[in-house]
């Protein structure tokens, strides 16, 4: 028997490019930090953050590290979240909630771009307390990542769903 193997059509998106110094003996060295995100608009995403001493090998290799921490979400109907959640991590919260088929994605900066290539088309989210990018985005991986659906619910819980709705 033939199997096809489908293979995963990775997106990424830079979310911030820095020049960052470190001071040595013979004066200062100059590198580059890369933040990506890559998804395939189908429930997987994850972010990476590499340094390396020119842009496109930061790039590369903040590319690889984020595809090694891909996660994969759960959905609801209308390509939204199950529930709402609240990502923390460091000085940075990230809330999200579901909304309704065609609200699309209210959010800013590095969030929209985690939630955007994780295929999810109608969500809310705001950002408490930090603005730094890497942290946001983060964040954002971390309420993801905490989702869970009725079915884990129910199995977790070893209940029917008659007792979890109330009726």
């Amino acid at each position: 028997m033939i199997t096809k193997k489908k293979t995963i059509q990775w997106e990424k998106r830079v979310v911030k490019i820095s020049r960052v110094s470190k001071v040595v003996k013979g004066g200062k060295k100059i590198s580059f930090r890369a933040t990506v995100v890559v998804g395939d608009k189908e429930k997987k995403v994850g972010v990476g953050v590499a340094k390396a001493d020119e842009v496109r090998t930061a790039i590369k290799k903040a590319e690889t590290e984020a595809k090694k921490k891909i996660i994969t979400i759960p959905t609801a109907e209308g390509k939204t979240i199950p529930h709402a959640m609240i990502g923390i991590l460091g000085g940075s919260k990230v809330f999200i909630r579901p909304a309704v088929p065609g609200t699309g994605v209210i959010a800013g900066g590095s969030v929209r771009i985690v939630l955007e290539l994780a295929g999810i088309k109608n969500i809310l989210s705001k950002q408490l307390g930090s603005n730094n990018s890497l942290n946001n985005a983060r964040a954002t991986i971390v309420a993801l990542k905490s989702l869970t659906t009725i079915q884990q619910v129910i199995t977790k819980r070893q209940l029917s769903l008659e007792q979890i709705i109330g009726k």
